[in-house]
């Protein structure tokens, strides 16, 4: 039911509500968009996992450059998406103690300087714990494994995304 909702969305309103389903990268929406109608969720998950697997490596890059570093300067501003901060939240990055915000200010600093793009995890599928462990671990894989992980975080990131939209789309219709 919440498919067809989707795909009697113009053009607007399918960006205003998939736009961040990539973080910042309503680009990859507009792109999907002119694949519609969908024929199910899967379909159109489908189609944004697709378009970033066509990207060559540097466009890759660029969706992973796209996001912000976990617990870092955006958290402390206010300045996150409502997705982000929710997800940060959920991992319990917005409760770090003074010791942690300065280790986790450091391991973001060091994997940044390794890899040109932020350390990307599918927060809502981890702890800050585990977070912690992962950027210590990845941050000794070569780049090019450490960009087919974050792309495969990212595709976790929305997969999360979509189906709190589908979910959010059913319990508000009417069909």
């Amino acid at each position: 039911m919440a498919i067809q909702v989707f795909n009697s969305m113009d053009y607007e309103e399918f960006i205003n509500k998939f736009g961040n389903v990539i973080e910042k990268c309503p680009l990859i929406a507009a792109a999907v968009w002119t694949n519609h109608p969908f024929t199910s969720l899967g379909a159109l998950e489908k189609m944004f996992e697709d378009f970033i697997d066509l990207l060559p490596p540097s466009g890759q890059e660029g969706i992973l450059r796209c996001h912000i570093d976990l617990a870092g300067r955006d958290l402390l501003k206010g300045t996150l998406s409502s997705e982000s901060q929710a997800e940060q939240n959920q991992a319990g990055l917005t409760d770090l103690t003074l010791d942690q915000r300065s280790q986790i200010r450091e391991l973001n600093a060091s994997y940044k300087n390794k890899f040109h793009f932020p350390f990307v995890i599918c927060a809502r599928m981890n702890n800050k714990d585990t977070i912690f462990r992962q950027i210590s671990i990845r941050i000794h894989n070569s780049p090019e494994h450490e960009l087919k992980i974050g792309i495969a975080e990212v595709k976790k990131i929305c997969h999360l995304r979509l189906l709190d939209i589908f979910k959010q789309v059913s319990h508000n219709s009417k069909f």
